[in-house]
């Protein structure tokens, strides 16, 4: 059966489609209807049903046979170790770990916050929340002080979860001293931390409050799983780069557990024991959705790995661990394939390594810009596929799904609407339009399970933010077009489609240019105000290691460029040459700040910003251009 009848057979008759993939789910009580729609817009999926995440994720694995395969492999060049947790192993650190939270007087509903490194424990954190029906909230390691106290307040947590440091590249970064900081500025107190110490920085303990990670669980009795509702929340998960009040995005647990199942063979082409590796962090929803869950649910082997693209030692190291544990798919971010490429534009580090048995690389998290795709096929030999999803939706929205039919690809296009989604463009009064047509992309109602049921403690919110601007129909704050085959093109979130002079224009577009330009190994596009055609783009280039050519060459050559192939509509003359550009600690590109900073307008500084050095590097590159002469920060 190819993409085509699948889709049909999930169009035809939507319950009985995810009836037939929760069966494969072991439930307490199975599930008798698996939508509940009384309540709409509000959705609920499986309602009536009783489950376990971590008996699903770990202990039937153990029970079927799976006890001595690897269920975690720890990889981390920073620290140079390596290690391998099978699932019999994971299943006792689990149920230790839940034993102790137990011990501790957490109980199914109550709210725990995990603010760990990329070590295994932050799996088992979440994992022995999930066996005791607690609520987790990660909160990526390392992030300031008052966002993690905004999100403490927001969660209400009884207890946090913590490692006593991390480490970014070569730099050891004290978790410790953040958290305190964190609960002191925080109207509400947890009643317990438990604190991983790590050797690179131990933490100091608060007496009454703190305790050792080990140490809590001396002598308690190992937790058995507790059977949750399906529409019981596994976890929230507090949006990047959330200003003002958190916006914490809910994750059903039976939908949540069905939904990942589904994706693991039909989109990722993996069978259980495969081993599967998101470079990601579990701050971010891909390390909730493919580092810890999806992937241990289905039974594969995870990989956890502690480092980065390049310097840690350098810009092989993804080759090695492809390599060196057997990975048959590798998902990550663009933007690390784009850093790789910088330091080794001709590919050359890859002929150290023998991948022979990736599959596939899949790409999400920002727009795939095609001279990437391009690259990264050429360099690994092995298809590219591009998908698109979103925190809220928690898995793919957009993909290639090669494990039913691996579809022809169109390079820009991360390909076409999975099975539980009906996506459409939309014009401004919420009408479909035509193909080939820029429009705002939104997804018809309900969402498919596993998807935000709400946002925590915030409905009206989430009303505001995705159902009230075209009733009936899910807003997903993007722009793009779908051709005549289905093919879906994200072009922009919403607020990067720029109006110049009547035309609405995709930045997205012009930064495909611009990475096409043989020297450019990363770009950016944004929006500035002008007075004649309300706005221009301008654009920001990063130039490949070695280049050595006269910057004011390579400007001209991009702006013919652009006339060249989306026109003199465009209107694009303004380039800089930059080192970098500003992004989240998740790779994503902070646009929005560099188009106040070039308007002179306030910004608050975002919480999630890699480097806030940048930010001052990019006013002065474009300040010769008369931009950015009186931007302040409030």
């Amino acid at each position: 059966m190819g993409y085509a009848d699948v889709y049909e057979g999930w169009k035809a008759d939507p319950e009985g489609f995810w009836m037939e993939a929760a069966k494969v789910i072991d439930w307490d009580r199975p599930p008798t209807r698996a939508l509940n729609d009384s309540n709409a817009p509000l959705y609920e999926w499986f309602g009536d049903g009783m489950v376990n995440t971590c008996w699903n994720a770990v202990d039937r694995h153990v029970a079927n046979g799976r006890a001595d395969q690897a269920a975690i492999i720890y990889d981390s060049p920073v620290t140079d170790t390596k290690a391998t947790i099978t699932f019999a192993e994971l299943k006792d650190k689990v149920s230790m770990l839940a034993g102790a939270l137990v011990a501790q007087g957490i109980t199914k509903g109550d709210r725990v916050i995990i603010y760990m490194p990329m070590v295994p424990e932050a799996l088992v954190a979440m994992l022995a929340c999930a066996r005791i029906g607690a609520i987790h909230s990660v909160v990526f390691g390392g992030f300031a002080a008052h966002e993690l106290a905004v999100r403490i307040d927001d969660a209400t947590p009884k207890a946090i979860l913590a490692g006593s440091c991390g480490i970014e590249g070569s730099r050891v970064v004290q978790y410790k001293p953040l958290l305190d900081d964190a609960i002191e500025q925080a109207t509400h107190k947890p009643e317990v931390c438990l604190i991983l110490q790590r050797p690179q920085c131990e933490a100091t303990l608060v007496p009454g409050r703190d305790l050792d990670w080990h140490a809590a669980q001396d002598g308690v009795t190992p937790a058995e799983c507790v059977p949750v509702e399906g529409t019981h929340p596994a976890y929230i998960l507090y949006t990047s780069g959330t200003t003002g009040a958190p916006k914490g995005v809910v994750r059903p647990t039976g939908g949540h557990l069905v939904a990942l199942n589904w994706t693991m063979k039909n989109i990722y082409n993996v069978d259980p024991g495969d081993v599967f590796w998101a470079a990601s962090d579990v701050g971010w929803v891909v390390g909730h959705s493919y580092i810890c869950y999806g992937p241990l649910i289905h039974g594969n082997t995870t990989v956890v790995f502690e480092g980065k693209p390049v310097g840690t030692p350098d810009a092989a190291t993804f080759w090695r661990v492809i390599s060196e544990h057997n990975v048959r798919s590798f998902f990550t971010a663009p933007t690390a394939f784009r850093a790789i490429k910088r330091e080794d534009p001709k590919g050359e580090m890859i002929k150290g390594h023998d991948i022979s048995c990736l599959r596939a690389l899949y790409l999400a998290g920002e727009r795939a810009d095609p001279d990437t795709i391009l690259w990264a096929q050429r360099v690994m030999n092995v298809p590219v596929y591009d998908h698109w999803w979103q925190t809220e939706t928690g898995y793919t929205m957009v993909g290639n799904p090669a494990g039913i039919e691996a579809l022809p690809v169109k390079i820009g296009s991360p390909t076409v609407p999975m099975p539980g989604y009906d996506v459409q463009i939309l014009d401004e009064g919420g009408h479909p339009l035509p193909p080939d047509t820029l429009g705002a992309i939104a997804v018809r109602l309900p969402l498919p399970p596993g998807t935000l049921p709400t946002l925590w403690n915030a409905e009206d919110r989430f009303r505001k933010s995705y159902l009230n601007t075209f009733p009936g129909w899910y807003e997903t704050g993007d722009a793009g077009m779908k051709d005549a085959d289905g093919y879906l093109y994200i072009m922009a979130r919403t607020d990067d489609v720029i109006n110049v002079a009547g035309h609405r224009l995709s930045t997205g577009a012009m930064e495909e240019v611009l990475a096409g330009h043989e020297d450019v190994a990363e770009c950016a596009v944004i929006g500035v105000a002008d007075e004649l055609k309300g706005q221009l783009p301008m654009g920001f280039l990063c130039l490949n290691k070695g280049c050595n050519r006269p910057e004011a060459e390579i400007v001209s050559e991009v702006v013919k460029l652009v006339r060249n192939q989306i026109g003199p509509v465009a209107a694009f003359k303004l380039a800089v040459v930059v080192d970098r550009l500003p992004k989240t600690r998740s790779g994503k590109i902070l646009r929005g700040i560099m188009a106040r900073i070039a308007d002179g307008q306030p910004f608050k500084m975002p919480a999630t910003i890699d480097d806030p050095a940048i930010l001052d590097e990019i006013r002065a590159a474009i300040q010769p251009l008369g931009y950015a002469t009186e931007t302040k920060q409030p």
